[in-house]
């Protein structure tokens, strides 16, 4: 190679270096300067081997993946969307206000879906009896057996028969465009339009479902308008089924609030749960429906009762009245034990004596004649109470038999009742208290201290319409309890006490108290502490049976048998313990001390007054303890 040969290449090179051209994507006629370190084109053969592996197709392995993780990522968008995305579901409206044939209606209470239902009938709305008692108004009294709807007012006896559009206001007729009464098997319909006549209730009646809105809670409510459409759901979540669709601008009342979620009701009765964020500005109103309730008056007494108890047996009994009364002091209201249910048909016995009646209103003693149902014990009690024909005819007895006798008032003494009776027997009272007060009677009802098995009393519904409530504050322990114990503890009578109060006001409430004591009689069992039985926690060693006795002959008892009563704090009470022949006696004493602490309670609750079983059974220094506070 010639030296000119050798040199060219580096001149060619020095060349290179200077040299422009054109450029793909250069403004025409532009001419851009290489990079003079650009790597230098490749051979055409190298530059088409490089397209070729460009092209080359996706490995089977390659492709796989990345179709999992397309298939991957649109299973995860799926479950954020669905997470996220109300539910369009639809609840069934017919289960979920429990309506199952054309007939029913849904029952929604205040905001609240009750589990019972209405039926619908010939337009109007018919509710169970026992539904209109449980929400709406227990005053209303069905007589299952003569098929007769009753109903008490202040002043008058509502009766219904079943099928008719007709009712007796007392001795007056009224009608009406619907049937009042259904009977349908052993249930029955009473219209809600009736129920309204005496009930302070709203109510309407809507469609699909078939429901009715009643209002029955008067006074504040909260309310607020809907921010836009939206729904209600069964439950607080966007994904619990729709129950309704709410438009916005929509009042609804708001049952219950929520963090997120608040139970609404809407105007037309439909109940679920709306997002807060949907919910505008919280307003309180103030519902009212122009309604008189009735007043209920009462006669009372302006100074505190002071009542003793006069048991009489027979016709001789009465003629003791001026000893009894002359042996007490302060007593200003007697109650002897004249008459009682003597048969099925409601028939009284009666032992009254207009005598008797005279000389007590002579010495300022007015008579409060007890009724009784415990001496005829082949009569049904229940069964005269239960049908309105015999019931209407014992309260005509006693009502003649206290304007025959010139009585200033009856004490009702219905005891040993059973729970089915309860409705019954507070029937009659209302019914009897009627007739009392249109005759200038007092009325008043004893009751046991209040207890589970008692609820059945009604204590407070007695106090609407009987003018005292009288605790039987004694019998804590007797000849048919488990076990041995005080007549009435303290504690005992606080609670009897205290328990009443919280239905009856104290102004018509009687504190009872006892002027006996039982005397216990212990006698050991054959291997008390042998057996296995007497293992047992609540095994007595002994058999037990008492006896009622007055107060001076409980002292007599033991001060003979040489012992000394001992006070307990516990009891309020003294009390005394002695042996004879083998036996032990015991005895909680009811005397002065322990009246005493009865008559503080009394006076602590500013109670009406005090009652005492039985006159006879006191001594003269006991009523120079009740004089103190009873005045």
């Amino acid at each position: 190679m010639s030296e000119m040969d050798r040199e060219r290449p580096e001149e060619e090179s020095q060349k290179e270096e200077g040299r422009t051209e054109e450029v793909p994507g250069a403004a025409a006629g532009e001419k851009r300067e290489r990079n003079p370190r650009k790597r230098p084109r490749q051979s055409g053969r190298r530059r088409k081997r490089g397209r070729r592996s460009r092209r080359r197709k996706m490995t089977p392995p390659l492709a796989a993946a990345l179709f999992i993780t397309i298939v991957v990522l649109f299973a995860l968008l799926s479950i954020v969307i669905r997470k996220y995305s109300p539910s369009k579901e639809r609840a069934d409206l017919n289960s979920y206000y429990n309506v199952q044939s054309e007939e029913d209606l849904a029952v929604i209470m205040d905001g609240k879906r009750l589990e019972e239902t209405a039926k619908y009938w010939d337009g109007y709305v018919y509710m169970d009896y026992k539904t209109v008692q449980k929400y709406l108004n227990q005053r209303f009294y069905w007589d299952s057996n003569e098929n007769i709807l009753r109903y008490t007012t202040n002043s008058d006896l509502i009766s219904v028969n079943a099928g008719e559009k007709s009712y007796a206001v007392t001795k007056k007729n009224e009608n009406v465009d619907y049937v009042i009464v259904k009977v349908d098997g052993e249930n029955m319909y009473l219209a809600l339009d009736f129920v309204q006549k005496y009930t302070n209730i709203d109510f309407q009646v809507h469609s699909e479902p078939g429901r009715v809105k009643i209002t029955a809670a008067w006074g504040e409510i909260r309310t607020a308008k809907a921010r836009k459409d939206t729904e209600i759901r069964v439950k607080g979540g966007i994904k619990s089924p729709i129950v309704a669709d709410v438009e916005k601008g929509s009042r609804v009342t708001v049952l219950e609030s929520g963090e997120n979620w608040s139970r609404v009701c809407t105007e037309d009765g439909m109940v679920g749960y709306l997002k807060n964020k949907r919910l505008g500005e919280m307003k309180t109103e103030t519902i009212s429906r122009a309604f008189e309730e009735p007043e209920f008056s009462h006669l009372l007494k302006e100074e505190p009762v002071s009542l003793g108890w006069h048991q009489v047996t027979n016709q001789e009994g009465n003629g003791r009245i001026s000893n009894v009364l002359q042996s007490t002091k302060g007593i200003n209201v007697i109650s002897p034990t004249w008459f009682y249910l003597n048969d099925n048909n409601g028939n009284i016995y009666s032992l009254a004596s207009r005598d008797y009646v005279n000389y007590c209103h002579q010495n300022n003693v007015e008579v409060w004649a007890l009724v009784s149902n415990l001496e005829n014990l082949d009569v049904d009690t229940t069964y005269v109470l239960t049908h309105s024909s015999t019931r209407d005819y014992l309260t005509n007895q006693i009502i003649a038999a206290a304007i025959e006798y010139d009585l200033d008032g009856i004490n009702l003494d219905f005891e040993a009742l059973k729970g089915e009776v309860g409705d019954a027997y507070i029937q009659f009272i209302r019914e009897l208290s009627l007739k009392c007060e249109n005759n200038n009677l007092v009325l008043s009802v004893d009751n046991y201290v209040p207890s589970s098995y008692t609820a059945f009393y009604n204590r407070a519904e007695q106090a609407v319409f009987a003018d005292y409530v009288i605790i039987m504050a004694y019998d804590e322990h007797n000849s048919s309890s488990e076990d041995i114990g005080s007549v009435a503890s303290i504690g005992f009578v606080r609670e009897g006490v205290e328990n009443t109060l919280k239905e009856v006001p104290p102004e018509q409430t009687i504190l009872g108290m006892p002027f006996y004591s039982r005397v216990w009689e212990l006698t050991p069992k054959d291997g008390a502490g042998e057996d296995v039985e007497s293992v047992s926690e609540d095994y007595l060693p002994y058999t037990f049976k008492c006896v009622e006795e007055g107060m001076q002959t409980v002292e007599n008892r033991y001060t003979v048998n040489g012992v000394e009563a001992v006070w307990s704090e516990e009891d309020g009470q003294y009390t005394a313990e002695y042996k004879n022949e083998g036996k032990t006696y015991k005895m909680w004493i009811e005397n002065e001390a322990s009246l005493e602490e009865k008559l503080k309670v009394m006076k602590q609750h500013n109670l009406a007054g005090a009652a005492y079983w039985k006159l006879g059974f006191e001594r003269a220094s006991a009523w120079d303890t009740i004089i103190k506070y009873v005045n």
